[in-house]
């Protein structure tokens, strides 16, 4: 262990090789080595600092690598230069020239696109035009029955009911006559409404406007099912009714020149024969109304 106070840093300026310790110094006393120790220190590093290119490891390498480092440097300047001086240095392009060559470079550019973007197929038309879907016609509403105002002293049921007495004659082919004597009958013999039965409780069950209660005769010209004019339920239909009454008629030889009442009664057999006349100038008015 060393007494001279310095730390044992062989490459230091105070290390063993810059020391000469083993150097024999006139000056060192033998009385007291505290005393000479930092005089022979202090004149060590100044030996070290009068003779700066003494060999020391530590800086030996130090200085090969730097040494090292500026010589690449050099001689990339060297060859830096070199190609300078070497070779010509081209003059700076005119302001006309740089828009030149930028106009040729967009053109280059732009027909580089055009040859190289790809070309979308244009549809072609086809021979024969497609057929448009027509639009379906709208079906056409059902023209509503006619509504004849009553007349007569008539209201709109026994209207209606006449109605359907002329339509059904005229299905018929019954001429004019045949249909003013049988609206004149349905007057005497229902007042023109459709009558049901108390005696017959079936002819209830279908459309009825009143009830009689004479035997079982029933509908607008109170046919009776027992006398073989047909089922209740058919006479109960005026149209029915009425096709059974006009079948009769036109079956009496010379029926069209009798008076109204006779030709009436030719068919209905009734007690009061008499009593269909009174019937004939409203029949014949309400028939004109129905047929104009």
């Amino acid at each position: 262990m060393r007494d001279d106070g310095t730390l044992d840093d062989r490459f230091g300026l105070d290390g063993s090789i810059d020391r000469s310790d083993d150097t024999p110094s006139i000056v060192r006393s033998t009385d007291s080595v505290e005393a000479s120790t930092p005089r022979r220190s202090l004149r060590t590093r100044l030996r070290g600092l009068a003779n700066p290119f003494a060999a020391r490891p530590g800086r030996t390498k130090l200085a090969v690598a730097t040494g090292a480092v500026c010589c690449l440097g050099l001689v990339g300047f060297s060859q830096v230069g070199a190609g300078a001086i070497g070779g010509a240095a081209s003059p700076a392009p005119s302001p006309q020239e740089v828009a030149e060559r930028a106009a040729v470079d967009a053109a280059s550019r732009g027909m580089a696109r055009e040859t190289t973007a790809p070309v979308t197929p244009t549809a072609t038309p086809s021979a024969t035009p497609s057929a448009t879907a027509k639009p379906k016609p709208k079906p056409k509403a059902k023209p509503k029955p006619k509504r004849i105002v009553p007349v007569a002293g008539l209201d709109q049921d026994q209207m209606d009911n006449a109605k359907k007495i002329v339509q059904a004659g005229r299905e018929m082919g019954v001429p004019r006559r045949g249909l003013v004597i049988a609206v004149a009958t349905a007057m005497q013999e229902s007042n023109l409404y459709n009558y049901a039965s108390g005696v017959l409780p079936e002819s209830q069950n279908y459309p009825h406007q009143a009830i009689g209660w004479d035997h079982d005769s029933v509908g607008l010209f109170q046919q009776r099912p027992s006398s073989g004019w047909g089922t209740v339920a058919d006479l109960m239909d005026p149209e029915y009714a009425t096709k059974a009454f006009l079948s009769v008629l036109v079956q009496i030889p010379g029926w069209q020149d009798m008076a109204l009442t006779d030709a009436a009664q030719a068919v209905q057999v009734s007690a009061f024969p008499w009593a269909y006349a009174q019937h004939e100038w409203r029949a014949t008015e309400v028939v004109d109304a129905i047929l104009s």
